[in-house]
């Protein structure tokens, strides 16, 4: 029982962080960003204007047009409700797997014992 309120006070945990504490990050470059446009200079519409960078042989990702592409929703105007869902979306997805792959190892374990 002690194993059960632990997993349910963790993803709780997740949940309340992924939904809510997510809209609070920084919408700054990560370092990665910041290497790929050093040496480039940009306007004020974040368009490339000179120089010369990683970043320019940048180009649209496969999934850019997802349900859960740039950390939000796709379809729900609200940024931060579209975020946070995205968010708890991720984590109960993230669950469902882990915790089902975990029961699926404990099961054929206990079939060889």
């Amino acid at each position: 029982m002690r194993k059960r309120a632990f997993l349910i006070a963790g993803l709780l945990v997740a949940l309340l962080l992924a939904g809510v504490v997510s809209n609070f990050a920084s919408g700054s470059p990560d370092g990665l960003d910041y290497a790929a446009r050093e040496g480039c200079t940009f306007d004020a519409d974040d368009e490339i204007t000179g120089g010369a960078c990683m970043a320019q042989r940048e180009g649209e990702h496969q999934l850019g047009d997802s349900p859960l592409a740039d950390y939000a929703i796709a379809g729900i105007d609200n940024e931060f409700l579209a975020t946070g869902l995205s968010g708890v979306a991720g984590v109960l997805i993230t669950f469902a797997i882990g915790g089902g792959l975990f029961w699926l190892l404990r099961r054929r374990d206990r079939a060889s014992s």
